[in-house]
């Protein structure tokens, strides 16, 4: 299988390990990984912030650069609903103005081939050990994203509950969101701090030394958050958990 890495814009400028960690992992498990360079925003910022028009020329660019593959594979849940939910939307819109099914052409073939990394793993490869390792209490944040817009359900949990060492602690109130929501965060900074500590308090409660979750973005809220309260915890992509193993731990 010849599966195309993309990495989304949050994790190329902040965070490259998750990017590794997921190459490292598919690579383990015998998959061909491509990283096509001419990758770039998926359109997502411009589409929720209300430039629909705008995010189109990104659309078809990733469509140009991914449709030639398998399958598309991406460690947020958030960018793959991005393509698998509103990618369609945006050919329909497109249409209903009168400006033909030129859009929706373009788009259709990268949407239901593109997969949140959990999906894959689950989904496509049907393995739920992959033969990590990671001695660590963890508790798992289910983002709003992969929990609602994609359908995740238990296919995380059912991956780090396979991991060699990892003792998993239920994270109370998982399903409430923890306040990141992209511009949301910037536009209604007080309620999503709120939203933030208690996300944070919550997790503390479990007595866990890492908090994970499928999307970094989130990851990077609810890291700052515990950073200002001080918690000893950490934020751990999943995709670098489920990398590490006995011979090349994760720390």
């Amino acid at each position: 299988m010849r599966v195309a890495l993309f990495l989304t814009c949050v994790n190329d400028t902040l965070y490259p390990d998750t990017g590794r960690a997921v190459v490292k992992l598919l690579t383990r498990l015998g998959v061909d990984v491509d990283f096509p360079m001419a990758q770039t925003c998926c359109g997502q910022a411009h589409y929720n912030t209300g430039y629909r028009h705008e995010a189109e020329p990104l659309a078809r660019h990733f469509s140009d650069v991914f449709g030639e593959y398998e399958a598309i594979v991406t460690p947020s849940g958030s960018c793959g609903a991005m393509v698998r939910e509103l990618y369609p939307r945006m050919g329909e819109r497109a249409r209903a103005e009168g400006r033909g099914d030129a859009l929706a052409a373009t788009l259709a073939p990268v949407v239901p081939k593109t997969y949140e990394l959990t999906e894959f793993l689950v989904d496509v490869l049907g393995v739920t050990d992959v033969g990590a390792y990671y001695p660590h209490r963890v508790t798992y944040h289910p983002t709003c994203h992969g929990l609602r817009g994609l359908g995740l359900g238990d296919r995380p949990t059912r991956l780090l509950q396979a991991v060699k060492g990892l003792e998993l602690a239920e994270l109370p109130g998982a399903d409430e969101c923890c306040g990141f929501g992209g511009t949301f965060a910037l536009k209604n900074a007080d309620v999503s701090a709120a939203m933030g500590a208690d996300k944070v308090r919550n997790a503390e409660s479990t007595g866990a030394e890492v908090l994970c979750a499928a999307d970094n973005s989130c990851l990077m809220h609810i890291g700052g958050t515990m950073t200002r309260l001080r918690t000893g915890m950490r934020p751990v992509h999943i995709a670098e958990i489920l990398a590490s193993t006995e011979e090349e731990p994760a720390v």
